[in-house]
């Protein structure tokens, strides 16, 4: 068993921030990830363009320096990895925390490794697992089917195939676009009556324009009822209806995995789905645990980005450092 001061979980920028400003500190922080580095940006569309500009994902002090204003998806991959490295940063991936538990004065971390299960102690723990790896789900007949997918990565695979795609945001429509270009026939259903303000303002005017067209069919105040291997299952208004499918991508948004901790006595907000926290530490109602990144922010994910999540760190190794020079 391998003892610890500091455990991140999660290896997203805002838990690689965390473990930046610890070290910064003269704390050796370990960061445990079920996946890859900042594995949800390596889901992220392969053209995918921050909405950002590089400065504002800086974490560390590490200038990100990309050939656009803004940066695309492999710039993002590159500059975390960089961090990583200039950093010395010790981190498990493809390692999945499976048991969190509080003992007097530490934690116990219970991990499944390609190597067999592994154990580790730790006087504090950071919990930064993010969202993007729990998609809403649609409580519907048939979603659990093959065809059915959260992510969206390229438009190849699905020339000359009917696709529907569920949601009207940014990651909807950006789907649609692309696969619309690469020969898919697309359709949209969204539940809502029109594209709200937050789909990016060089992009509303470009997916409005293929509707009016007819390149993209889209059906507004609609959801989907049912999936089928060879359909799906609308309503519209009060009416059912039919169309013929291959893919279904439901871009319905992601949510914050708050088990681990309700597990460990903090307390979750019914309403908002936010942990109870300190917001000048970050640290929860059990001593020695904190949060970092989008899952404090509950429900409402939007509210916190990289551009804002990647401080939580800084607020997190503060007060570590002064934990260890009281005691």
């Amino acid at each position: 068993m391998t003892s610890q001061e500091l455990i991140i979980i999660g290896a997203g920028p805002c838990g690689l921030s965390a473990a930046v400003e610890a070290k910064k500190r003269g704390i050796e922080p370990l960061i445990i990830d079920k996946g890859c580095i900042v594995q949800s940006i390596f889901r992220f569309p392969t053209f995918m363009q921050f909405f950002s500009t590089p400065g504002l994902l800086e974490i560390g002090g590490i200038p990100f320096v990309t050939a656009g204003e803004k940066p695309v998806r492999g710039e993002a991959l590159k500059y975390y990895r960089a961090v990583v490295k200039a950093y010395n940063l010790d981190v498990h991936t493809y390692e999945k925390v499976t048991q969190l538990e509080r003992k007097a004065d530490h934690f116990v971390l219970h991990t499944e490794h390609r190597d067999g299960p592994k154990r580790y102690t730790a006087r504090h723990v950071v919990v930064a697992t993010g969202y993007y790896d729990n998609p809403k789900p649609l409580n519907i007949p048939g979603e659990n089917l093959a065809k059915v997918k959260h992510y969206y990565t390229e438009s190849h695979p699905y020339t000359g195939l009917d696709v529907l795609i569920v949601g009207g945001k940014n990651s909807a429509v950006d789907a649609a676009m692309d696969l619309q270009q690469a020969g898919a026939r697309v359709t949209m259903a969204y539940r809502r009556e029109a594209f709200t303000s937050s789909v990016k303002p060089w992009v509303k005017p470009v997916i409005e324009s293929a509707i009016r067209k007819g390149w993209v069919t889209m059906h507004w105040n609609t959801v989907v009822k049912e999936i089928r291997e060879r359909e799906v299952l609308l309503e519209k208004e009060g009416e059912t209806f039919r169309l013929k499918n291959d893919v279904v991508f439901a871009m319905t948004g992601y949510q914050p995995q708050t088990e681990m901790l309700r597990r460990l006595g903090v307390r979750v907000d019914r309403e908002a789905g936010a942990p109870v926290y300190n917001p000048d530490t970050m640290e929860t109602e059990v001593p020695g645990l904190y949060i970092a990144g989008v899952i404090a922010a509950g429900k409402d994910a939007n509210s916190i980005f990289i551009e804002n999540g990647r401080f939580h760190g800084e607020r997190i190794a503060d007060h570590l450092q002064e934990k260890s020079m009281s005691r």
